[in-house]
């Protein structure tokens, strides 16, 4: 930062040399046109480009530590006609001090003062503008700048808050189940309960990663199947189907598990036959699409509900990090309902 700021003074200050040196050499030549001396044209000239360069310096540095409101934008231009007119009338007495004698000279310096201070009076309001103009365009950069930030503070918020409800859903029918199990099958809630723990450690651990790996969450989502199997026994199978290209993908973490979930609720929960829930998951036009397929009866009402909390979620994390609200598709073919998610690939 501070780098920076001493290579914009530097740049500043040589282009202010370069102005003063070239400016001077036109004015010094003009007026030695105008059949004043060489040794009055230049000293004119060097003085008055002086006293500009002077002004238009005090009157910037001025507003470099206080920035007017909207409503005083006005007196930048109030404090240039200022500045305008010390530099002039300091220009007059300055040279009527150097060349007293010089009658032709003093006219003809007279003369000049309005075309001067017009000439100083809007340089030193260009400078005022150019100045204004870069500040507001700095304060807009800040202002959006800190909306991103905020909209990304925001977002990571809402996702956090989004898994936090998920998980005491299903942390409390792990509970049931493992409370169900320590009498009759005390082996399998022992089972469970280090599953559980398995289960919530990768959680844990995932928890500040956006993106993994599909085959990690995979590994994950396998964690949470194996407790339902406690759960549900051999009512409940899954077929897994993935191929090694659809492993190194990235998908966000515990995208799946509210997607299951909500398969094996309305898969099992209104039969008490034994079903399977298919994972399949294929590339296609840069995207891992990933589908999820249980069964389910058409004539219970159940499967209406199936767009609830679950999936409703996983749709606001995918329009939350992609900022795409087609991301999540719901199919229902006779006796299937099937969710289809798709996750860009960068």
């Amino acid at each position: 930062m501070l780098s920076g700021s001493v290579t914009y003074s530097r740049r500043v200050l040589f282009v202010s040399v370069a102005w003063f040196v070239v400016w001077t050499s036109i004015q010094t030549i003009l007026l030695y046109y105008y059949e004043q001396g060489f040794a009055i044209s230049l000293i004119d000239s060097i003085l008055s480009n002086f006293l500009l360069l002077l002004a238009v310096y005090v009157s910037n540095n001025m507003f470099r530590f206080y920035k007017p409101k909207s409503g005083e934008r006005f007196q930048r231009l109030i404090w240039g006609l200022a500045f305008t007119f010390l530099a002039v009338y300091a220009l007059q007495f300055v040279l009527q001090q150097v060349f007293p004698k010089e009658t032709i000279y003093l006219a003809f310096l007279h003369k000049s003062l309005p075309l001067r201070f017009v000439f100083f009076l809007l340089l030193i309001s260009w400078l005022q503008i150019s100045r204004w103009v870069v500040q507001y365009d700095q304060e807009q950069q800040e202002k959006k700048l800190r909306e991103t930030e905020y909209t990304g503070l925001a977002k990571e918020a809402e996702l956090s808050k989004l898994r936090l409800q998920l998980q005491p859903h299903f942390l409390f029918n792990s509970l049931n189940s493992i409370n169900a199990l320590v009498g009759s099958k005390p082996q399998e809630a022992r089972k469970m309960i280090q599953q559980l723990s398995d289960f919530l450690r990768g959680t844990i651990k995932h928890e500040d990663r956006s993106l993994i790996p599909f085959k990690d969450e995979l590994v994950h989502l396998n964690l949470y199947l194996e407790i339902e199997k406690v759960r549900f026994g051999n009512r409940l199978q899954t077929e897994i189907e993935c191929n090694e290209e659809a492993n190194a993908l990235l998908i966000p973490a515990l995208l799946l598990q509210p997607v299951v979930e909500n398969a094996i609720k309305f898969g099992l929960y209104d039969t008490i036959d034994a079903i399977t829930i298919r994972i399949k998951a294929e590339i296609s036009n840069n995207q891992l699409i990933v589908k999820v397929e249980n069964p389910f009866d058409p004539d219970t009402q159940s499967v209406n509900k199936g767009t609830g909390f679950g999936l409703s979620s996983v749709q606001r994390r995918l329009y939350l990090l992609f900022a795409q609200s087609d991301l999540v598709v719901i199919r229902k073919d006779q006796n299937v309902f099937t969710t289809i998610i798709k996750i860009p690939q960068s």
